[in-house]
Formats: C-alpha cells, structure tokens, sequence
C-alpha cells in the first residue's frame, strides 16, 4: 500500500529549526522535573498502594479524615481516572497485606455508608524499589550503549551517534511530556512504573530499527548516486522510505492511540509513553540522527 507516491521534499532544510524545538521542549521539561519532581510508582519508591472503586464519588478529605484514625493522614490520596476512583499510597511499612487490610477497615469504620470495591493492592519494600529503579537506569543505559556499538559496526561511528541521540531525544521528550502534563487531565496521572520503563526499553527498539532502515538505504544511495552530495542523498532516501515510515509508524500509533483510550487505568502510562514516543521516534530519525550524520560530515570536510 503506497500512501505516497515520488516524493522530493526537503527534509534537511529546516533541521536547525528543528534542533531548538528538540531542545525547547526537553528544557521545558527538565524545568518541569526540578520544579514538580519525579513522580516514581509504588514499584520505586516502597510502600503499599491500594486503589479502590466508590459506589458514589467520594471527597478526598473524608478519606484523609478516616485514615488519619490509624495515623496514615500523610498519605498520598488522589482520584485515578474517575471521581469514583480513589488512589492511596503510603510508605507505611507492614507485614504481607497488613497495612492495605488497615487501610480498608479504616474506611469503612468511619465512611460505612460508603461502598467500595478494592481494584488493585500491593506492596513492596523501599530497599526492592530502590534496586529496582537502578537497574531500570542501568538496563536503559545498557541498551543505548550496546546500539551504539552495532550502528557504529554496521555503518560508521557517526550514524551510531546519530542513532543514539536519536534515542536519548526519544527517551527525554517522552520524558518531558510526561512530566509537563502529568495531572493536568483528571484521566492523567503519569508515573514512573515498572511499565513506562518496559515503555521506553520498547521505544528505542522500534525507534531504532527506523532508523536503521533509513541508514541502509542512505548507504545503497551513496554507491548508486556518487555525484549527489551527502546532503542530496540523505533526503533522497528519506522521500524513498517515507511510505514506508507512514504506514510501520502509523500503524502502530493507531493501535496504542486505541489501547490509550480504551485501555483503562492499568495500561495508560504505559500507552502513553509509546504514544508519544513514536512519534518523537519518527521525528527524531529525521531530524535528528540523519541530521547529526550530515552536520557533522560537513564540519568535517570544513576543517581538514
């Protein structure tokens, strides 16, 4: 299926316009993280999280009010998804479900006109979530590392630095808009949980092997077409990969666009994160990685 048939658009022209909206965006988002913080998931910070569902919406200060019988008021509570929906997260510590059993009892103590069913309820211990969030860190780490070194066997040291940055851009925009809208929607609470960073570890393969994609055919093209420039070439092979960069690309956002409104709670940060990310995904192969190659080379030659 051809969405686009020859196509001859100047995809490098406005790269360096392009590299102060990158960086606009990720500036704006490092702001948002200093000022708002990160908000780590249970899986990262320890404690317990319980997430119950009211026959009727609830106030807030109702649940403080019962919890702080047990001395839990310093707990985070906060609607997820619906006023109905009530999220409760505390770094109490506590044997198996002891601290969620406290918690439920607490409330329908003091709100037994009030009924609810538990949705989701675990714990774990701040030293777990502690390792855990590393080796999150380390396995992104890992994973750009060991695509640096491929890109630059597969092709030359500069396109893998131009893949990777490509994949930091990805990583940090995602990042980014995560952060800048996290509770500006009722439906959006963004987290760092266990599965944003499956989220992202996915971002960079199928971003890379955009990518990658892009790179073999700049490569067939320099052999095939020895009298264009590097510039010429680059976008050439951009227009000869656009259909098939739409319909990949596009196919997959329209899959996680339906899982994102249709999904639930469970899998929005989740959906989310490759949402956006496939997005900057494509984006950045363009504006970014074949950019990078194509800026430094010409630096390059200016300077031997």
């Amino acid at each position: 299926m051809r969405f686009f048939e020859k196509t001859n658009i100047d995809f490098l022209k406005p790269r360096r316009t392009m590299y102060v909206l990158s960086l606009l965006i990720i500036a704006a988002g490092i702001v948002s993280l200093f000022v708002r913080g990160i908000d780590f998931g249970i899986d990262f910070r320890g404690g317990t999280e319980v997430l119950l569902q009211f026959e009727q919406p609830v106030e807030i200060s109702e649940i403080r009010t019962a919890l702080g019988s047990i001395g839990m008021s310093q707990s985070e509570i906060k609607t997820f998804g619906s006023d109905q929906n009530i999220l409760i997260r505390t770094t109490e510590k506590g044997v198996d479900t002891e601290v969620g059993d406290r918690i439920k009892n607490a409330i329908q103590t003091n709100l037994s006109d009030t009924k609810f069913t538990v949705q989701r309820q675990y714990g774990i211990s701040p030293k777990i979530g502690d390792e855990m969030r590393t080796k999150a860190l380390y396995a992104i780490i890992a994973g750009l590392v060991a695509i640096l070194g491929y890109i630059a066997i597969r092709f030359k040291f500069i396109y893998g630095v131009g893949a990777v940055a490509a994949l930091f851009h990805d990583v940090l925009v995602t990042l980014s808009v995560m952060s800048i809208l996290d509770g500006v929607f009722a439906w959006l609470n963004m987290e760092i949980t266990l599965e944003v960073v499956a989220a992202f570890l996915t971002l960079v393969g199928v971003s890379v092997n955009d990518t990658v994609v892009i790179f073999d055919r700049i490569r067939e093209n320099l052999k095939i077409y020895r009298t264009l420039s590097l510039g010429e070439v680059i976008n050439r092979s951009l227009n000869d990969t656009l259909n098939r960069t739409i319909v990949t690309n596009g196919t997959i956002f329209s899959v996680l666009l339906v899982l994102l409104l249709g999904g639930g709670e469970v899998t929005r940060g989740f959906s989310f994160a490759l949402v956006v990310g496939t997005i900057a995904g494509t984006y950045s192969t363009i504006y970014i990685a074949s950019a990078i190659v194509l800026d430094w080379t010409l630096r390059q030659k200016t300077t031997k």
